[in-house]
């Protein structure tokens, strides 16, 4: 129960980040934060209870740089959602494809890594989709931090969904 996920909400409501309850429960007995809302769970102590948090917002704002997401063999495959960009498969291994080759100049970039299963990645070779006769199915792109939020970390509790953005 104190392992449950809380979202952590900076003092202008923008999502900051994720922690356990224990850790939320922590920042509330300091006086750091106050809960907005909260789970039907209650969490007894000695001498008190108060209900299990779902989201709590800081008291202070915190002035973070924008979190940075790691260009990462994983994190290609995550933003994709397990799915060859050319075929649409989703079973089988799966691999990272340049859409233009590096021996071509291609970046390693979020705009030029795609996931590719490896029938798909064998066939483009050292090409361009064109000249392979492939498509993407979408255009690859840079996700944002909250990207990672919702797909990494899930979505718990509905009440989550008008801080993430996704109403």
């Amino acid at each position: 129960m104190l392992g449950t996920r809380v979202l952590v909400l900076n003092q202008n409501y923008q999502p900051l980040s994720v922690c356990s309850a224990q850790k939320a429960i922590v920042l509330l007995y300091l006086g750091k934060a106050e809960m907005i809302e909260h789970n039907h769970d209650i969490v007894h102590s000695v001498s008190a209870a108060m209900p299990l948090p779902s989201i709590v917002r800081l008291n202070w704002l915190i002035k973070r740089p924008h979190r940075r997401i790691l260009l990462t063999r994983k994190n290609i495959i995550k933003r994709d959602m397990h799915t060859c960009q050319y075929c649409g498969r989703r079973e089988g291994a799966l691999t990272v494809d340049h859409v233009i080759p590096r021996t071509r100049g291609g970046p390693e970039t979020w705009e030029n890594l795609v996931c590719a299963c490896l029938a798909c990645n064998g066939k483009k070779g050292n090409r361009t989709p064109k000249e392979a006769e492939l498509s993407l199915l979408s255009h690859p792109r840079k996700p944002g931090y909250l990207f990672f939020v919702q797909h990494l970390v899930g979505i718990p509790d509905e009440r989550w969904k008008q801080y993430l953005y996704l109403c």
